[in-house]
């Protein structure tokens, strides 16, 4: 099954290449005859809304000239773009990034992965796929946005119509992973509100909610459990058995996360204008609280181990090919690539920014966050260690329980425990409050791109269409409020962030590194900053890579390329950056493990419920090559221009 699931990928990949070929999303100056272009007029009007076969016409000649890239938007859609507003400063863009970027994945995700990995080991592939991966394609992103003044839905349309649906389906995952994103600040404010109790509800386990088996220290026995555990288990989630067993709704969190929706509703309703002024905050206190943390966490004892844990290596954990797929899997889940978060902000940026130097910023203080955040985590583990006289790799750490288990843990042991306790969670509400407005705006940025009059008739005002995102978004949320919850964010979590986003990043590279063309990506920046990409990002996106000829020529990948159109094995640029992410999804999918959480196994329909979760945002790819398809006249080979 992943084998031919991998070849059905190649073909369509290779078909999406080789229309685009002669189809308006990559016209190439010197090896296109005239009369294919002219062939191709007629269907080119069916993308441009408004243009005339003239107006498409001079598009050509444009591209054939002096192969300036330029994306069709006439009429109607010119006029929104000198309406759309933009950031009221620069920086302000630069904040939202780095607050969209810098998330819960910067204390969660990333000293989880460095835990399992063996500690410094992880930051070897980490930091290389940042330079591979995470810079060229955040730059990718941040380009198209700005470029087109569009969210990705109508980015992505313009410079590929066939692989449109790679836009729309990036809204669709934005939108799910807002659902389940907010349940974490929700857990974020209720151990905020629970922190200013004394002592601290999790610091011993004389509670109602306490088993025969708590214990206030961590110990090695399977049957024991700690006081910060139950508190998360029983008295916060109140979690169930299983999946089965759905429970009730948990009033309090139902509330919680009725606030958080408030919250997310109250700094985004007046669009980039109110974002902008909130994140001066949200995106800046956490590195207050990180390094408050860090300073007080050195001077514990034990600490030191845990640090060394963190930056000493196991080398022989670099022989894992897991361990650097894990890598990029989190340059890609903590940047955000793929997401259309950036794309839709960028779009709101002035035409003439410097694209290159908010790259660089959101993207290296993105990684010196984690590094930083990791530094923070491993003192404490290495105290908690210390306390508990284990190693620190015996220390149980799994998924939400490191923000929500390990380190409250580590607080009751701490002098001044409830100060600590309130800043370390009020910094995780800002890092998921600024998250989170990115998810919300690139829901809202594309459906007003799309259906903008439509929606300020209906809705009168953009504020009350932004409220019924938000409400429809809660009441999706619920679910994940009930006893059951945790599970249904696990299930969540797994097939929308691991399953998902692979995919969709894949695709997207196809559309605008190889249909559209890197060449075109470097006149769009010249156009816009008056240079184009260095050397650097062009080996990155635009270099042939041998490499991937090999791995490919065992598929039905290369054998395409051979008999369907010699010309376009020259055409074609393979980027580096590609072939890493074609290993990488390939590799996904045959190492792929079912949803679990700690040690229970979902049942098979409840992982057919995820693959409907996955397939809610993969679907909209294959769709939206259909009705590119569809809606082009002639005969199949006639669209192709074959």
């Amino acid at each position: 099954m992943p084998t031919h699931l991998a070849q059905h990928i190649s073909v369509f990949i290779c078909l999406t290449l080789l229309s685009a070929k002669h189809s308006v999303c990559n016209v190439p100056s010197a090896n296109v005859p005239l009369r294919d272009v002219e062939s191709c007029l007629g269907f080119m009007k069916h993308f441009i809304s408004g243009s005339s076969p003239n107006n498409v016409y001079s598009t050509f000649s444009t591209v054939l000239g002096p192969r300036r890239a330029t994306v069709a938007t006439q009429g109607a859609d010119m006029d929104q773009q000198r309406s759309r507003p933009t950031w009221s400063r620069q920086i302000e863009f630069t904040l939202a990034g780095i607050g969209c970027a810098v998330g819960l994945g910067n204390v969660w995700r990333f000293p989880y992965l460095c835990y399992r990995s063996g500690g410094g080991a992880f930051l070897v592939p980490y930091l290389f796929m940042l330079v591979v991966l995470g810079i060229p394609l955040l730059y990718m992103e941040l380009t198209v946005g700005q470029y087109t003044r569009r969210g990705p839905v109508h980015a992505l349309a313009n410079v590929c119509p066939l692989l449109k649906g790679v836009g729309i389906a990036s809204v669709a995952i934005s939108f799910i992973m807002c659902i389940y994103y907010n349940v974490v600040i929700t857990w974020a404010l209720y151990y905020l509100f629970s922190s200013f109790q004394a002592p601290l509800p999790w610091q011993n386990c004389n509670n109602t909610w306490n088993t025969p088996n708590c214990t206030n220290h961590a110990t090695n026995s399977s049957y024991s459990s700690t006081a910060s555990q139950e508190f998360f288990k029983y008295k916060m989630l109140e979690q169930t058995s299983g999946v089965e067993d759905t429970g009730e709704v948990r009033w309090e969190l139902f509330l919680i996360l009725l606030l958080a929706w408030i919250l997310i509703y109250l700094c985004i309703f007046k669009g980039v204008k109110s974002t902008g002024k909130v994140v001066y905050f949200t995106a800046l206190f956490p590195y207050v609280i990180l390094i408050a943390l860090l300073i007080n966490n050195t001077q514990l004892p034990g600490a030191l181990e845990g640090i060394t844990f963190f930056i000493v290596p196991e080398w022989d954990k670099l022989l894992s090919l897991e361990v650097w797929v894990n890598a990029a899997a989190q340059i890609f889940n903590s940047i955000g690539i793929g997401f259309g978060s950036l794309m839709a902000m960028s779009s709101y940026n002035s035409f003439n920014n410097n694209v290159l130097k908010d790259t660089l910023m959101i993207s290296i203080i993105n990684s010196f966050t984690s590094i930083l955040a990791g530094f923070v985590i491993f003192s404490a583990f290495g105290y908690m260690s210390h306390l508990q006289g284990i190693p620190v790799s015996d220390l149980a750490v799994d998924g939400p329980g490191l923000v929500y288990v390990v380190y409250p843990q580590a607080f009751t042991n701490m002098p001044v425990a409830q100060l600590w306790a309130v800043m370390f969670f009020f910094m995780l509400l800002c890092l998921g409050l600024d998250s989170e407005f990115a998810m919300v705006e690139v829901m809202v940025t594309s459906l007003m791109d799309e259906f903008h009059q439509p929606l300020i008739k209906y809705f009168k005002r953009k504020e009350l269409f932004i409220l019924t995102i938000c409400g429809v978004a809660f009441l999706l949320g619920i679910p994940c409020v009930m006893q059951v919850g945790i599970y249904v964010f696990q299930l969540m979590d797994h097939y929308t962030a691991i399953v998902s986003i692979m995919f969709l990043a894949f695709f997207e590279v196809v559309a605008i590194c190889w249909s559209y063309g890197v060449n075109r990506l470097s006149d769009n920046l010249e156009e816009m900053t008056g240079k184009r990409a260095n050397i650097f990002f062009r080996l990155c996106w635009l270099i042939i890579a041998p490499v991937l000829v090999t791995v490919s020529q065992h598929t039905s990948f290369s054998s395409f390329f051979f008999y369907s159109n010699m010309s376009l094995i020259y055409d074609l640029r393979h980027s580096f950056s590609f072939f890493l992410l074609q290993v990488i999804l390939i590799f996904s999918i045959i190492q792929f493990k079912p949803a679990r959480y700690e040690n229970y196994v979902f049942p098979p329909w409840a992982q057919g419920v995820g693959w409907v979760i996955a397939m809610a945002s993969i679907i909209w790819i294959p769709l939206g090559a259909i009705h590119t398809l569809w809606v082009l006249p002639g005969s199949l080979m006639q669209v192709m221009c074959i």
